[in-house]
């Protein structure tokens, strides 16, 4: 009964639940809102219905919502149509497109005026039972197309860095809730770029290129009155030529989204950028005499100097002037108007007058130099750097340009002199000291308080040092006296091996302590005569120059003899490779030596350094150490003249060819810089070896063949290398061990695995005993089972994987497979050790259950069975009961 009651319950669930489910058709939600003359759409979609996948539709349409409803279009019947719409369907003007099985949408290339009313979707019943609605209605009010968009030329042409307003009109007439959004784009090209849109709800968008733009204030939207629309673009450059396009859409707002009914777009125009520099011009002249392209001044005089600049959009720029005189800027007014003076108060080449620079007018620059001297003089340019403000504090600089030069000449009377040249001492050989002096004659027109400097420079020889041949200063004494030396010689100046002196007022000495065969050559010395000016300062007024003085001796030229030989043979990879390199010299006294291991693969391959050491023991990896390798490589000095060089580890990319260069070095005294004497090379010693890897073999083993429940089983796994042994932490494996029930069976089954990181993972089993495995030793690997049950019973291989570090390649290696011999587990069924705890047991209880029956009998016997006294019978009773 309670069964049928259950079977009746089901039953009328699912009918419910069936009942419940009903057909529903939607359209696209109304009313809509289009504009005559453009393409409409219409969505409808069917759900929860029964019946095929996909689902048929069909349009119907009236002009009021309760008129008669004409045929439009269906989805299975080509004669559906009205003859109204009949002639439309045939030439795709309203079409019907499957967007899924259960989803059509009607199309409407161009909707005219008639096409307004009320449209009906309909499916026809695929159902088992009519339930739901089976059509849905939407409104379609098509309007007029009265947008407008008009827009006004903008300047065909406009100046870099000033603004441009690019002006666009949109109207409609008002006739039901739609909206205007306008969208200003530039087109460069075939591609075209959105710059601005605002509207259809207020908001304002920028393309992706002019957002930070918008973001600074460089550009500006301007709404006006009756649709007019303005966009200020500031500070325009050559990136914003292009011909501009103005946007006017309208749009209605359906189901809380935007919906684009008509758009209309306009060319306004092309607008060409006029770049600065086109425009801009700059003209240096002098103040007394503007149309003069020189001037002539006297010592300490003022210099005054106009730069004139013009450009078509001169307000828009900030201008940086600097005045240069022959190259060398004098003074820099920033475009902050900050003023930057160059001017040294003195030096080597004597005081320049001070300099001023002013603004005097709109692009107007006065540089005014007060106390002009000989050093003033020159060719005098002003150079304008134009800037225009991008916007957010950022500049661009649009155009750079210089001047004319404007010859400026300091009238004054020369000092006179002659000089003559002489070798006081000459060497003979090398290291022997060598002096030279300089004298001063026929002096005229020196001013009082008048000096002399001096510069001595040097030219080597040919086929010495440099080639070509060039002119190296040594250094100089200034009208001070002060000693300015050379950066070539200013270790030997310091330390007093040459030394540069003034003997007398005119006579100047240069003296080498120890001559070196560099130091051959030709030698001149510069005199320059120095005036005091105005302002107490040293002004360079004459330079004379002698004539050259050869010194050069005989010379034998030092000789390095570098043999390389094999210290130490690397026949296998991962074996040492040694080399040495024994120097013998020929006219070469104490000398330091530097080192470079080189290499190449072959003959014709590029030379690769390897390490160098320097004449200070200084050791350098070159570029062609790989830095993981480094504490393999070993150079060292075994020697007064050998080197040793040790490649530990050697691999398949190590062969090749090597030897050493080696150059000597000397120095004048201890503790100076090292000269350089001589350079050779040894011969080449070759590393050329073949790879032989490693061998592995693989055993299994195990102590015993059998076990009793509940035992551990150990099985051990061994394996073996021969051949060329890696390293044990060059050496990994990976180890698995399968499992087969039956002997000699081909089906296995994976037990557990240790990858070659050792990690362990077990492998599900049929089992309730527990698995581990045991690393013993470097090669050993042990595999335990716990608690062993009669389904671990069979047969056990461990199956190998070898991974060694090469010492060719310097890579990890994954060597062939290995498989061991197959070993047999039997898991014995003990029957007495299994019957003994049974039968022990069994006997207790019995035992137990027969003295608690002996107590209990007892105890019942002495409680409930007691004695009593016994009454003999009255004889005379007896007799009387006989009688009766």
């Amino acid at each position: 009964m309670k069964m049928d009651n259950c079977l009746l319950t089901l039953v009328f669930g699912v009918l419910m639940l069936g009942g419940c489910l009903a057909r529903v058709v939607t359209v696209s939600p109304g009313p809509l809102i289009r504009v005559e003359g453009q393409p409409v759409s219409i969505t409808c979609d069917v759900k929860d219905y029964s019946g095929p996948p996909e689902q048929d539709f069909e349009w119907m349409m009236s002009r009021e919502a309760t008129g008669a409803q004409k045929k439009m279009i269906s989805t299975f019947d080509t004669g559906y149509p009205d003859p109204l719409f009949s002639k439309r369907v045939a030439s795709g003007d309203i079409a019907v497109e499957r967007l899924q099985d259960d989803e059509v949408e009607l199309k409407i290339a161009e909707v005219k005026s008639t096409d307004a009313g009320f449209y009906w979707c309909q499916t026809p019943s695929t159902d088992s039972s009519f339930s739901g609605n089976y059509e849905a209605q939407v409104k379609l009010t098509v309007i007029p197309n009265t947008l407008r968009v008009s827009s006004q030329t903008p300047p065909p042409v406009v100046p870099e860095g000033s603004d441009m307003t690019l002006s666009c009109n949109i109207t409609r007439q008002l006739t039901h809730p739609t909206y205007l959004s306008v969208t200003w784009s530039v087109k460069k090209g075939t591609t075209s770029e959105e710059i601005l849109t605002f509207g259809p709800q207020g908001d304002v968008v920028t393309g992706l290129k002019y957002t930070r733009r918008y973001a600074d204030g460089g550009i500006r939207l301007v709404p006006g009155k009756d649709g007019l629309f303005e966009l200020v673009i500031s500070r325009v450059t050559s990136s914003d030529e292009g011909i501009y396009e103005c946007n006017g859409t309208e749009w209605t707002h359906e189901n809380g989204k935007w919906i684009k009914i008509v758009e209309s777009t306009k060319e306004m125009g092309t607008v060409a950028v006029t770049p600065t520099g086109r425009s801009l011009s700059v003209n240096a002249s002098s103040s007394s005499s503007p149309s003069s392209t020189s001037l002539l001044l006297s010592p300490g005089n003022t210099l005054s100097l106009l730069c004139s600049i013009a450009a078509d959009n001169l307000p828009a720029l900030a201008l940086e002037v600097t005045w240069l005189a022959d190259g060398r800027e004098i003074i820099t007014m920033e475009r902050s108007g900050v003023v930057i003076s160059n001017t040294s108060s003195s030096s080597a080449q004597g005081k320049r007058g001070e300099a001023t620079l002013e603004r005097t007018g709109a692009g107007e620059y006065r540089l005014g130099l007060t106390g002009v001297s000989g050093e003033d003089g020159g060719a005098y340019t002003c150079r304008i750097r134009a800037f225009i403000e991008k916007g957010g504090r950022r500049w661009h600089m649009a155009a750079e340009k210089t001047s004319s030069p404007l010859t400026v000449k300091v009238s004054q009377i020369k000092p006179s002199f002659k000089l003559t040249i002489e070798a006081v001492l000459s060497p003979q050989m090398t290291a022997e000291p060598t002096e030279l002096a300089c004298h001063v004659i026929d002096i005229t027109h020196l001013p009082p308080g008048g000096r002399l400097g001096v510069t001595w420079e040097h030219t080597t020889l040919p086929g010495i040092g440099d080639d070509p041949q060039t002119s190296h200063p040594i250094g100089s004494l200034d009208g001070n006296g002060n000693l300015l030396p050379e950066s070539m010689y200013s270790d030997r100046l310091k330390s007093g091996l040459l030394s540069l002196t003034r003997v007398q007022p005119n006579t100047f000495k240069l003296r080498f302590l120890r001559t070196q065969e560099i130091d051959m050559g030709q030698y001149v010395c510069t005199v320059s005569a120095w005036s005091i000016n105005s302002q107490g300062g040293l002004v360079k007024t004459a330079q004379n120059q002698s004539s050259p003085l050869t010194v050069r001796w005989d010379t034998k030229r030092p000789s390095l003899n570098v043999v390389a030989k094999v210290t130490r043979e690397a026949s296998v990879g991962g074996a040492t490779f040694e080399m040495s390199c024994t120097v013998t010299t020929h006219n070469l006294g104490e000398a330091g030596y530097s080192v470079l291991i080189q290499t190449q693969d072959n003959l014709q391959s590029n030379v690769k350094t390897i390490m160098t050491l320097s004449p200070d023991n200084v050791l350098q990896h070159g570029g062609a150490t790989d830095p993981n390798r480094r504490d393999s490589l070993v150079l060292t000095k075994s020697g007064a003249t050998e080197f040793r060089f040790r490649l530990a580890g050697v691999q398949l990319s190590d062969r090749g060819f090597y030897w050493c260069d080696i150059t000597a070095w000397t120095k004048q005294l201890p503790g100076q810089t090292w000269t350089r004497a001589t350079n050779a090379e040894s011969n080449k010693v070759k590393i050329d070896f073949q790879e032989n890897g490693p061998t592995f073999s693989i055993t299994i083993h195990s102590d015993v063949s059998s076990v009793y429940p509940w035992e551990t089983a150990k099985m051990e796994c061994s394996l073996s290398v021969s051949g060329s042994s890696p390293k044990t932490d060059d050496l990994a494996y990976e180890v698995r061990w399968f499992f087969t029930r039956l002997r000699g069976g081909a089906t296995t089954s994976q037990v557990a695995s240790l990858d070659r990181f050792g990690v362990v993972r077990k492998d599900a089993r049929n089992s309730s005993s527990d698995i581990s495995i045991e690393r013993k030793g470097t090669h050993t690997y042990m595999l335990n089972i716990h608690g062993t049950q009669d389904s671990d019973s069979g047969e056990y291989h461990c199956v190998a994987t070898p991974w060694y570090l090469s010492a060719s390649t310097g890579a990890w290696t994954q060597a062939g497979e290995l498989t061991s011999t197959r070993i047999f587990l039997t898991v014995r069924f003990a029957v007495w050790e299994s019957l003994q705890l049974p039968l022990f047991y069994g006997l207790a209880a019995s035992i137990g259950v027969g003295l608690f029956s002996l107590v209990l009998g007892l105890v019942c016997a002495h409680c409930c069975c007691r004695n009593t006294a016994h009454t003999p019978r009255s004889r005379n009773k007896l007799m009387d009961l006989e009688m009766d």
